[in-house]
């Protein structure tokens, strides 16, 4: 298999070729478009000491898409899996990392005017993308677990599931294939015993599970879920995202995406569950 990783400058593209590392993939970083064809038939006359190849390429250049749409129908030709990952991150977090690591954009232009040069010509290869990674709010240990269970473990390409909890007030997740607004479930946040607490806690779970909404949601979305899970997985989909959203991201949503884990896991699916604004201070 060959993962393809690209995305925007300054989305942790290098850090994913080093989690991939750990995976024990052969990787290869910022290897030119155009050589990729070459590469292929490296990994050919490799034989097996090859089976798991990872290329960092750089695509700001959007002229080289079309090249890369060719060589990867090169490399199904030649029965080569290939995957493409994407690293993306909100405008603010790209102009705040460019700051504090003081580099210039790669495009020789301003930072805040040389992301939207990039992001422009970068859409059609974000839009071709197996699987796209929003690096906004992660932490290392959190990408390496995202991008392990994003990877396509078979051919076959078994469904991987990731669920967020994300407070709208800090926005939606941008990777998101579902996103659910339990917002109409009460609000622990009001209740003076439960403010500080999350939805983590057995209390705060107590509270919103007991009222009858809350476990009727639940039960219409495995409904859903148990419907279009088997689509996907005859359809070829090798990683799913699940977003659950409520104010602050603390207390239902929190709640709502711990149900569903459980829920999907007793199923035996791969399931990564990331409590993205949890440790916000500010609650509402």
């Amino acid at each position: 298999m060959c993962v393809i990783v690209t995305g925007i400058s300054g989305a942790g593209k290098s850090q994913a070729i080093k989690c991939l590392e750990d995976f024990e993939f052969f990787c290869v970083d910022n290897l030119p478009a155009p050589l990729i064809p070459k590469f292929a038939d490296l990994i050919l006359e490799s034989g097996t000491s090859m089976q798991k190849v990872a290329l960092g390429i750089d695509l700001r250049e959007g002229k080289f898409f079309k090249d890369l749409s060719k060589d990867l129908q090169k490399f199904k030709e030649k029965k080569i899996n290939t995957w493409i990952l994407f690293l993306d991150a909100d405008h603010g977090t790209l102009v705040k990392r460019f700051s504090e690591t003081r580099r210039r954009h790669p495009t020789g232009k301003g930072i805040e005017e040389g992301i939207k040069e990039e992001r422009k010509s970068l859409r059609e290869i974000r839009a071709e993308a197996d699987k796209i990674i929003d690096t906004t709010n992660l932490t290392l240990s959190e990408l390496k677990e995202m991008v392990a269970s994003s990877l396509p473990t078979t051919p076959e390409r078994n469904l991987h599931i990731s669920i967020y909890s994300f407070g709208y007030k800090y926005g939606i997740p941008a990777d998101a294939d579902m996103v659910w607004d339990v917002r109409f479930l009460p609000n622990p946040n009001y209740v003076p015993s439960l403010h500080h607490k999350t939805g983590l806690s057995q209390a705060v779970r107590n509270y919103v599970l007991k009222k009858k909404e809350a476990p009727l949601f639940l039960k219409k979305i495995f409904s859903i879920l148990s419907f279009c899970l088997p689509k996907y997985i005859k359809e070829g989909k090798s990683h799913l995202t699940i977003a659950i959203g409520c104010t602050g991201g603390r207390h239902r949503s929190v709640t709502i995406a711990e149900s569903l884990a459980s829920y999907l896991k007793k199923n035996e699916y791969p399931v990564a569950i990331h409590h993205r604004d949890l440790d916000h201070s500010e609650i509402l």
